[in-house]
């Protein structure tokens, strides 16, 4: 045959398997839309007059389908940004800084173990799955003015990336600087300068459960109040014909309520301080151009995998870099310290995770909801309980590798050493936990489970040392104070507890300032210039408030002492705490309040300046990391940062350009729940419900927010009425 003829013959064969494959495309497209449109059907979107949305279906997949559309229609942005950090695949977006932040995902996150995952996963979940990425792609579908950055189509699979809703995952132990310094051969990385110490705000949350006895209705109370990065969650609910009845808050793009309640549980989670990731400390062996590592007597052979990281250069094209991970059985390799590779082993049980996440929001009772917990996939949280039967509970995380407790697994342990090796999980009842304890309350702030519940709490000598690393905290000083001996709860008394003003952390360390102060000698040149500061807070209650000076100056001086200590070793076990009120000394505490003065002096022109001066809400617009500007509206909020012992918590700090200090994290959904035969609540959002700056639920609850004055909960249907603003299918 002439080479012409098979070359048009060649041409003719790819011509028809093009249009075959255009007329697919095109045919699956259609069959896709006809689904999705089928799907919308059987949802129903109702948005109360906060934007809220409440989603129905016939179906539990039908909710799904409806929840994922609606968070798309508030915040597109924040729910494609999860997943570009849930599948290490930001830098495709953002360029080559994201890097790193990607392969540390990559070393964990496989799209070919996910999908093979989802394949295996019972056909219950994979029917949310499949919804929850039709809901999302009949909304890009619907908005053809949306661009994402990266995802234009997502596949059931991804929502095993982010199966667990904590603001920060266990995988963000892995230091980025130290990372790039192992497999980017950059030392440098190790020597970049981190922001102030001050201006990291503690992670972590308040949990409270109020048993029926000390309340004034006979019923269980919880209080919810997650501190995060602002706007990280949606307020939503989800209902179906099969039973589903949730409320409360969803990390954007995940389709469970992670923070919430329905109409007989409730339950809230707080980081804990539970060890359950360790690093290993691995001898590497170079033996015949091949690498191994030490293990016992023997050399076993270090796993090689590359891995690809795509990135958008700064011409806007695609570039990559290619790495060559390492791993041992304990986990991939992270970095490098005295001459060791360094190994993380942390929990990795995606399919696990989403099931639990999923599943104990339906649960109906506390046994339904240990029943769940036996699937032992949260490592992250601990959690206070509530139902309606009065029934109240604190549970450790369920995932906790059993250790030999003679090993310090804060510290990396000896990978070569197999009994520093995890030894399976224990089981449920090995963890400090709490049901119904005598005195009729439990808390957590993420501090040690050993305060939750007063005198009854579970004893420290009882449990290993890995079960916590946090020990007490003022939150909690503060928590144990407010409810012990209390009685009478009703929700707008947790409401108050929640937002009581007391600042444990400067009651414990002003009274050492003044009487530093008081033992200078009479000649010394402190005593002129700091005598009105000390008068100042030599009578403060120790509260804040917008109008309080004493809380600008105390904030201002705590900062500022905060830092300098944080520079020195701790390594004695002291906390900072303890550290500033015993190890400081009072030259760096009296300096320290010099400093904070001059600062207060530079920036406002007096040191004597109410709170609300300094402290403000600022939201200007939609974008992830917000700008900040003391020239545009910003609203005053009375408290401070939880580091000093506020229940209620807003962390700030100045930025590039500003005097004031702005808050990015804190108190971000808060809400009191009562248990009653008929389940009622108040919360708040902050900012509002939209992130488009042009929606009228883009602030609305700002005020509210920055008062601590919920609003009321809409959860039943009658409740709706007069409430609502529209009503209609996805799509519409």
């Amino acid at each position: 045959m002439p080479a012409r003829t098979t070359k048009y013959l060649l041409s003719l064969t790819v011509a028809a398997l093009l249009a075959l494959s255009f007329a697919t495309a095109v045919r699956a497209g259609t069959a896709d839309e006809a689904r999705w449109q089928h799907e919308a059907q059987a949802v129903t979107i109702t948005r109360d007059d906060w934007g809220i949305a409440h989603v129905h279906g016939r179906t539990d997949a039908d909710a799904v389908f409806g929840m994922a559309y609606a968070q798309a229609e508030d915040d597109f942005n924040r729910v494609e940004t999860n997943y570009l950090n849930a599948m290490g695949r930001l830098a495709e977006a953002e360029g080559q800084s994201a890097i790193w932040q990607d392969l540390r995902m990559k070393l964990f996150i496989d799209p070919v173990t996910l999908k093979s995952l989802y394949a295996k996963s019972p056909a219950w979940l994979q029917a949310l799955m499949n919804s929850w990425a039709d809901g999302l792609n009949y909304y890009l579908a619907t908005h053809p003015d949306v661009h994402p950055r990266v995802i234009k189509h997502f596949e059931p699979w991804m929502a095993l990336s982010f199966s667990e809703g904590s603001i920060g995952g266990d995988i963000e132990r892995v230091s980025l600087n130290r990372l790039e310094a192992f497999y980017g051969d950059n030392p440098a990385a190790l020597a970049r300068v981190d922001p102030p110490s001050s201006w990291q705000e503690p992670t972590g949350s308040n949990g409270i459960a109020i048993a029926p006895k000390l309340t004034a209705d006979g019923h269980a109370l919880l209080l919810i109040n997650p501190h995060t990065s602002f706007f990280f969650r949606s307020e939503l609910q989800m209902t179906s014909d099969a039973g589903l009845d949730v409320y409360g808050a969803v990390t954007w793009g995940q389709f469970f309520v992670y923070q919430g309640f329905n109409q007989h549980i409730g339950w809230m989670h707080t980081s804990t301080g539970l060890d359950a990731v360790d690093e290993f400390a691995e001898t590497i062996v170079h033996k015949d151009g091949k690498l191994f590592y030490r293990y016992g007597k023997e050399l076993r052979p270090v796993t090689t995998r590359t891995i690809d990281v795509p990135y958008r250069a700064a011409d806007g094209s695609m570039a990559e870099r290619r790495f060559t991970a390492y791993a041992t059985h304990h986990g991939p390799i992270v970095r490098e310290a005295n001459g060791r590779w360094i190994a993380i082993a942390l929990m990795d049980k995606p399919l696990e995770a989403l099931e639990q996440s999923w599943l104990r929001t339906k649960a109906s009772d506390y046994a339904s909801y240990m029943k769940v917990a036996e699937l032992k996939a949260n490592s992250s949280n601990n959690t206070i309980f509530a139902d309606d039967k009065g029934e109240i509970a604190y549970l450790h995380p369920q995932f906790i590798p059993k250790r030999d407790d003679r090993f310090d697994y804060t510290k990396p342990v000896d990978g070569s050493d197999p009994a520093t090796d995890w030894q399976g999980l224990l089981p449920l009842d090995a963890a400090p936990h709490l049901l119904n304890p005598p005195n009729g309350w439990i808390f957590n702030t993420n501090d040690w489970p050993y305060s939750a519940a007063g005198p009854y709490s579970p004893k420290r000598a009882d449990y290993p040392r890995y079960m916590d690393t946090f020990g007490e905290n003022p939150r909690g000083l503060h928590a144990t104070r407010l409810l012990t001996g209390a009685t009478g709860f009703t929700i707008p008394s947790l409401i108050t507890a929640a937002f009581d003003s007391y600042l444990p952390a400067f009651a414990r360390q002003i009274p050492i300032l003044v009487a530093d102060y008081d033992a200078l000698p009479a000649g010394d040149p402190l005593r002129p210039k700091l005598a009105g500061q000390i008068a100042l807070l030599r009578h403060w209650d120790y509260r804040w408030g917008i109008a309080s000076m004493p809380t600008s100056l105390a904030v201002f001086w705590g900062d500022t002492l905060w830092d300098e200590v944080s520079k020195a070793d701790t390594a004695e076990g002291l906390s900072i705490y303890d550290y500033m009120a015993e190890k400081a000394g009072a030259k760096a505490r009296l300096n320290a309040l010099v400093e904070a003065s001059d600062r207060l002096q530079k920036d406002f022109g007096s040191w004597g300046v109410p709170w609300g001066e300094i402290n403000r809400y600022q939201r200007i617009n939609g974008d992830i990391v917000q700008p900040f500007d003391d020239t545009k509206p910003s609203i005053p909020v009375p408290f401070t940062s939880s580091r000093w012992g506020s229940l209620a918590s807003f962390g700030a700090h100045r930025w590039p350009g500003t005097k004031r200090y702005y808050g990015t994290s804190g108190n971000s959904f808060v809400a009191v729940v009562e248990f009653g035969p008929r389940v009622r609540a108040r919360a708040i959002t902050a900012g509002g419900e939209s992130g488009h700056p042009g929606s009228a639920h883009f602030n609305d609850e700002a005020e509210r927010y920055t008062t601590g004055n919920l609003r009321t909960v809409y959860f039943w249907p009658d409740q709706l009425k007069g409430h609502t603003e529209r009503v209609y299918h996805p799509g519409e």
